[in-house]
């Protein structure tokens, strides 16, 4: 008589285990997908940042070490996010966010630059991708909290243990002004 209900309890435990399991190997590849949406957008605003600074460069040629921030900043984010380490990546990110910044207030001073076709396409499309980032940075975020916390919550936290799942750095940039391009009146 203990046999069957032995076998019923060991049952209703492996299925238990698996989907737990299922459940944590999901989140843990929605995170994974969302770090190679962020991995994306951050790549294609270093190529635009790239091409900016180039824009730049023939306007105010005589602001070199300005130009030679940015182009260090953003050398340092693309190897933040070649190593895929998102508390890593959101530090260089504000470090580049800031250069862009400096950048900008250069802009200012050059009326012709702010209203050439080349620089007005790229600050559009930079604003663009830093809109996408910012909605994949939440959607991230998001799925991150979400693996976290099914990895410390009970029962998870013995299936999670178990099998060898971790808890994911979140990409946080240090303040929201960071993540956002300068704006500015092109019309001036």
């Amino acid at each position: 008589m203990l046999g069957p209900v032995l076998l019923v309890l060991l049952a209703a435990l492996l299925i238990t285990v698996g989907l737990l399991f299922n459940r944590l190997v999901g989140l843990r590849n929605r995170a994974a997908a969302a770090w190679s949406d962020i991995d994306v957008q951050l790549k294609q605003r270093h190529d635009l940042i790239r091409n900016l600074v180039e824009t730049v460069k023939g306007y105010a040629a005589h602001e070199r070490s300005t130009l030679e921030e940015v182009t260090r900043a953003r050398a340092g984010a693309e190897g933040a996010r070649e190593a895929g380490a998102p508390g890593n990546a959101g530090e260089a990110e504000s470090h580049l966010s800031e250069r862009i910044g400096r950048l900008f207030a250069i802009v200012e001073a050059y009326p012709d630059l702010k209203a050439s076709d080349g620089f007005r396409q790229l600050h559009t499309s930079l604003v663009e991708v830093e809109d996408k980032l910012q909605n994949a940075r939440r959607y991230y975020n998001a799925v991150v909290r979400d693996l976290n916390t099914r990895i410390q919550s009970f029962p998870d936290l013995f299936v999670a243990r178990i099998f060898g799942f971790a808890e994911r750095e979140f990409f946080e940039l240090d303040s929201a002004a960071e993540a956002a391009v300068p704006r500015f009146d092109l019309e001036g």
